[in-house]
């Protein structure tokens, strides 16, 4: 059995050629995605930045802490308090301590008077727990005196330079008297300690030079402080949790590329053996004619079926292991990936995607081979090449469960959430079963479909169209072949481009609605906020309607056992309805106060009037009473409070709204004088990229719903990244299918030469039948695309936003483009070949 499997895999190497290409891709795809992705579970643990040099650092522990049936529960504070003075003072006892401080400190080139580059200031005396060091000139001595960090990208700033630098004191121009050698984790400006305390009087840290247990034995149990050593150091650096969050985003494009990757590169593989048994019934018929047992041909196929599968896996597994570094690399060049991210040493990803490739291998043939053994001993005696009973029942029946699952989970999700169908892991995975469902009808589809498509270059003059059109409704199982791969490329980028687009307008559109302000002033590096100076100008300005507000969070515990935050924003309620107006469902934004609190329907506690027990961004507890409730929407309407809850935050926000009878533009020149040289912008909300609410409720933190992204948002690229490998895999698998179908047409070719049809008339013909294939697929990936987005519409509907559905119009162009043009010289170079015999031997010849 073995050596006639051996035998015709070489007779038929045609015909397994482009399945061993497309499981060899699959499996390495595979493989270099799971080798990167072993290195997001084995990376290497990092250790301190700001404080490595430090022996012991003291800060607020920045911990809420909250009491419950089944224990405490904890959840990281909003806003963490500084370390209090007097715990400075007492802990100065115990050996030399160093005050850190940390504000914004924006660097401004004074040749261009534009930021060169968005910095943090510290005093000096704390650089060398870094440590920073020295590389020219010296220490800051006075209060104009600043030492820079060099390398960081931006314009290179030397010894004696005369810089502006903006802190949340002002603007002043300060000397550059040194420079320090960046150490990557960020660009720093170093003030005199007095200076320093001047601009931002709040001791966010403490550095203490004495024993970690005198420390700890000083502060007590309830100090509310951390006291940090060892590795525990890096809880004290800026965003210590960013190479975490990093690894997960990493973690998760990965996972969900080798999960797109192992279901095209199964469903192509299936797809290309099933149409490679079909082909090969004459030959199955002579087979059990000369005495075959069914048994022995279904081994046959099997076998012949294993050996491609270990072979293609085999050479998979070698590209996979080549092509992970350059995965990385990609990866970390393009922002995926944090710049540390490097391959492991595990080789458990190798072992799996050649397993994956030869279950895959197997799995197509268990299902091609059932068909090959009940081949019945006249198909030898058939001359046409009509398909007849191209769905067993079987298949019918898999079909229907697929697609009613593809349809019903959706409809349910609707029914129960629809905000998580917004979700990324939900509108990525959803598409395949309704491929899954409409591949298997594909060769009852491609009939329809294909009459539908050819009706009109059916009624054209010459004989082109209508042998195409034929030729489509006789070749079922090629049409279908052929069209199999376009579907799942054109449903997979239509659906998961067209979901991006939609919740962007969504977006955008909920924004826009929400708002009723004619300007919006907030910082050039998001997040920070602004100077008060600002604010008093702004509402100096005639004609102008000024609302200021604070990003915030509040914390609730929902039944008893978890902490959950939401974002919030803190308000002046008589300003909020001049410049908002958010979706309300129930109660009155007007009865806000500094008792109340606003909330959407994805809290449990959604009724008017009812009181609720919340924790503000600084820890503090508040019974609040629901004033009014908002419609979930996109997730971006979100809570609101006043500015006695804001929790120690500070106002990063100004909405501006001309008054009746005022003048836009002279307001809109005033507020950008009023901002000129403070490291503001002032936009029109149309001109804003982020939506206007309060931000994105709770939420999990692995599903985030789908954020605005912008055209090099890391969402795009890596969306970028799977469309491209579905693409590869199913390009891949389009071509092997015309190859080997068109290589089998020689006999009918050969007809066609005879009848007196030339040869540019025959590959003409060729090309069409591609093309017509191609479409067939699009229209029917069109149509699964279609289904998702509409599902997608209704779950923004039921959630309160009302917008149009985006269609990609010009990546569907561009992919079904690019399928007709790889189809079209897939099968005009085969047919060439098959056309080079005289059509007389051609006729002829045996199949």
């Amino acid at each position: 059995m073995l050596m006639l499997a051996l035998r015709g895999v070489r007779l038929r190497w045609v015909t397994f050629a482009g399945s061993f290409v497309a499981l060899a891709l699959g499996v390495g795809l595979i493989a270099a995605t799971g080798l990167a992705l072993a290195a997001t579970f084995d990376a290497p643990e990092r250790g301190p930045e700001r404080f490595a040099a430090a022996p012991v650092v003291v800060r607020a522990d920045g911990l809420l802490r909250v009491d419950t049936p089944t224990g405490t529960r904890t959840a990281p504070l909003d806003r963490p308090g500084p370390v209090p003075p007097g715990l400075a003072a007492r802990l100065a006892a115990l050996g030399r301590t160093v005050e850190d401080r940390t504000f914004p400190a924006d660097v401004v080139d004074p040749r261009a008077r534009q930021a060169v580059d968005a910095r943090v200031g510290h005093p000096w005396s704390v650089a060398a727990a870094a440590p920073y060091r020295l590389t020219t000139g010296r220490a800051p001595a006075a209060p104009g005196d600043v030492v820079v960090t060099t390398g960081s990208g931006g314009p290179r700033l030397r010894t004696g330079d005369r810089v502006r630098v903006r802190t949340p004191a002002g603007g002043e121009t300060r000397t550059v008297v040194g420079t320090v050698a960046g150490r990557g984790f960020e660009d720093a400006v170093f003030f005199t300690d007095d200076e320093a305390a001047r601009i931002s009087p709040a001791i966010d840290a403490l550095v203490v030079h004495a024993d970690a247990a005198a420390v700890r034995e000083a502060l007590g149990p309830d100090s509310g402080t951390d006291v940090l050593t060892g590795h525990d150091r890096r809880r004290a650096d800026p965003d210590p949790d960013r190479d975490a969050r990093a690894l997960v985003s990493v973690n998760a494009l990965l996972g969900t590329a080798a999960g797109i990757t192992l279901f095209v590169s199964a469903a192509v593989v299936a797809s290309t053996f099933s149409y490679a048994v079909a082909q090969r019934r004459r030959e199955f018929g002579l087979l059990r004619t000369a005495g075959a047992t069914p048994g022995q041909i279904r081994r046959t196929v099997l076998a012949e079926s294993v050996l491609i599968g270990v072979a293609a896996s085999a050479a998979g597994t070698l590209f996979g292991a080549t092509g992970a570094p350059l995965l990385v690399r990609r990866m970390t060049e393009a922002g995926l990936a944090p710049s540390w991210f490097a391959l492991g040493d595990p080789s458990w990803p190798l072992h799996a995607a050649f397993w994956a490739g030869v279950a895959v291998a197997t799995a197509a043939a268990l299902v091609s081979c059932h068909r090959a053994g009940r081949t019945a001993p006249t198909e030898a005696l058939r001359e046409a090449a009509v398909d007849s009973r191209v769905m067993p029942v079987s298949r019918w029946v898999a079909a229907v469960l697929v697609l009613l699952l593809g349809l019903g989970l959706p409809a349910l999700a609707l029914a129960t959430d629809p905000g998580d169908l917004l979700g990324r892991k939900s509108y990525v995975t959803r598409p395949m079963l309704l491929i899954v469902g409409c591949a298997l009808l594909a060769p009852v589809l491609v009939r329809p479909v294909g009459r539908l498509l050819t009706w009109l270059p059916a009624r054209l003059p010459g004989a082109t169209g209508v042998l195409v059109r034929e030729n489509t409704a006789a070749g079922v199982r090629r049409t279908a072949a052929v069209a199999t791969p376009v579907l799942i490329t054109v449903a997979l980028a239509a659906s998961l481009t067209g979901t991006v687009a939609t919740l962007e307008e969504a977006r955008a559109t909920e924004a826009r609605t929400a708002t009723t302000a004619d300007f919006v002033v907030t910082s050039e590096q998001d997040g920070r906020p602004l100077a008060t100076a600002l604010l008093e100008r702004v509402r100096d300005i005639d004609g102008a309607v000024v609302s200021a507000s604070r990003s915030t969070a509040v914390t609730v515990l929902e039944e008893d056992t978890a902490l959950v935050s939401s974002k919030a924003r803190a308000v002046d309620p008589a300003r909020l309805a001049d410049v908002a107006k958010p979706p309300v469902t129930a109660g009155r934004l007007a009865d806000l106060d500094d008792g109340s609190i606003v909330v959407n329907e994805e809290w449990l506690t959604t009724r008017v009037g009812d009181r609720v027990t919340v924790w503000l961004g600084d820890g503090s507890e508040r019974s609040l009473r629901i004033a009014a409730v908002l419609a979930t929407g996109t997730g971006d309407n979100g809570v609101y409070v006043t500015a006695r809850n804001a929790g120690g935050a500070e106002i990063d926000r100004i909405d501006v709204k001309v008054a009746p009878g005022g003048d836009r533009r002279a307001v809109a020149a005033a507020l950008n004088t009023a901002a000129a040289d403070t490291g503001t912008r002032v936009e029109t909300p149309a001109e804003r990229p982020a939506p206007t609410g309060p931000g994105p409720d709770a939420r999990p933190a692995d599903d985030p719903p789908a954020a605005a992204p912008g055209p090099d948002d890391p969402t795009r690229t890596g969306l970028r990244m799977i469309l491209g490998i579905a693409l590869l895999a199913t390009g891949t698998a389009l071509a092997n299918t015309l190859v080997m179908a068109t290589s089998h047409r020689g006999r009918d070719l050969a007809v066609l030469r005879l009848a007196g049809a030339t040869v540019p008339q025959v590959l003409r013909l060729v090309v069409a039948e591609a093309v017509a294939a191609v479409g067939v697929g699009a229209v029917l990936g069109g149509l699964v695309a279609a289904v998702n987005l509409l599902v997608v519409w209704g779950a923004l509907a039921l959630l309160g936003v009302t917008t149009a559905v985006v269609v990609p119009w010009g990546t569907l162009g561009l992919v079904v483009a690019a399928a007709a043009l790889l189809a079209a010289g897939s099968a005009v170079l085969p047919a060439l070949s098959a056309l080079r015999p005289r059509p007389v031997e051609l006729a002829g010849s045996p199949e």
